[in-house]
């Protein structure tokens, strides 16, 4: 791959690239011109996690390099729920479920992309459009354009078929209708290009098919500011996981949250700083706007050294995410609790015992929201992560007295005063 634009090059240069649909043509369009692309994001959870961080960097460097990027967001599709990489289908949620993670949602995005300026970025909901569709006219006019034999070759529905998972109708119909968001963003916002993660690949082909066989990709409709002569395109980035295997932005503990009241930024830093050496350069490429040849600097490190390439990448991360004041705090803090200067830089806990005389340091760890469940820190005890005052604990049933404050410490990286209200 020796892409012309500036963009595809660093595209390609940060690790981003896996597909797409006709590369040739994109790429000379832009070279010449700006366009508009999208990424959309189901809203499942009050907050992405840094499962999506690949798809919100790739919106950053759209930015950077003067392309609008459209984030659609889907209050229509999550009623639905998306069956790829999905073993099940997902829970439905209510209308008020969905209007709240909208709005959390939003308010994580805007940290990192900007709504301003000429390449602003426009956040779309595809209920505007999918809630009012009518059933019947949508199967005729949609619907009679997709195969069945083919959707079910699509990886996303075959793997739920061949581990005999159910697959319902409702998830069916998924594909049909991320298909249809891209045609009302082409035909709304003169949209050319939809983006997302390799397990989307079967969706966006569809989308681009969809258009081809449709009456949209004429010039019939009147009121149209769009040239729908012109071709669309579909692009990819690898799904991401770590050196050992895991996915990203999955630890024993949980989800790595982007919100920082649901993960806590000191904790989003360590999970960087922690990462395996294999994964340092990569990370740097994906998840900091440091530039390629600063990082290739850093690629020269080895050995101890590489805990600095380490600590930059959690910083850079950190920063994007949570701020640069916040981030230069947590450096400081990081420092000075390896330097064992000051205990009360542990990070604070207040822990209700609601006229309690004792309680369970598992339920302790839950209530904190250390561990995203009981079972969670029953392993941590069990696995011999855990310390009170630097003792080691080893009882899973270890109580906890109503009485002095202690200190917790999670492995070698997490520490935490545990303050008793009493």
């Amino acid at each position: 791959m020796n892409p012309k634009s500036e963009f595809l090059q660093e595209f390609n240069s940060r690790g981003y690239y896996a597909q797409c649909t006709n590369l040739a043509k994109l790429d000379q369009i832009l070279s010449q011109k700006k366009i508009t692309a999208y990424i959309g994001f189901d809203c499942t959870a009050k907050s992405l996690h840094a499962g999506s961080l690949i798809q919100i960097m790739i919106l950053r460097l759209l930015q950077k390099h003067g392309h609008s990027p459209i984030i659609l967001l889907g209050g229509g599709t999550t009623k639905v729920g998306d069956p790829s990489g999905k073993d099940k289908a997902r829970q439905v949620l209510s209308q008020e479920n969905i209007n709240e993670n909208l709005f959390g949602i939003k308010k994580t995005l805007e940290k990192f992309i900007s709504f301003n300026g000429e390449a602003k970025a426009i956040i779309v909901n595809n209920d505007q459009w999918l809630n009012n569709l009518n059933y019947i006219d949508f199967l005729r006019d949609i619907g009679s354009h997709f195969s069945i034999n083919r959707m079910l070759s699509f990886e996303s529905v075959k793997s739920r078929l061949e581990r005999e998972q159910p697959l319902s109708f409702l998830e069916f119909n998924y594909m049909i209708l991320q298909a249809y968001d891209f045609i009302e963003l082409h035909k709304k916002f003169n949209c050319i290009l939809q983006i997302g993660g390799s397990d989307q690949w079967g969706n966006i082909v569809n989308g681009i098919e969809l258009w081809r066989r449709t009456s949209f990709n004429n010039n019939k409709k009147d009121n149209l500011d769009t040239n729908y002569n012109d071709e669309i395109f579909g692009l990819t980035s690898p799904l991401l996981t770590t050196s050992d295997g895991k996915k990203m932005g999955k630890t024993s503990d949980g989800a790595i949250w982007l919100d920082s009241e649901m993960f806590k930024p000191f904790d989003y830093f360590q999970y960087f700083r922690n990462i395996d050496d294999k994964d340092v350069i990569k990370f740097l490429k994906l998840f900091t706007d440091l530039e390629i040849t600063e990082i290739e600097k850093l690629q020269k490190l080895k050995d101890q050294e590489i805990n600095k390439a380490k600590e930059i990448l959690a910083f850079e991360a950190t920063k994007i995410c949570h701020g640069e004041q916040i981030a230069k705090e947590i450096l400081q803090k990081t420092h000075e609790i390896f330097l064992n200067k000051n205990s009360n830089l542990f990070e604070e806990i207040k822990v209700s015992f609601n006229n309690q005389n004792s309680k369970k340091l598992i339920d302790i760890i839950f209530e904190s929201k250390i561990t995203e469940s009981k079972g969670d820190a029953k392993r941590l005890i069990e696995g011999k992560a855990v310390k009170i005052n630097n003792q080691l604990v080893e009882d899973i049933n270890h109580i906890i007295t109503n009485t002095n404050d202690f200190e917790l410490s999670i492995g070698k990286k997490k520490f935490y005063k545990i303050i008793i209200n009493q």
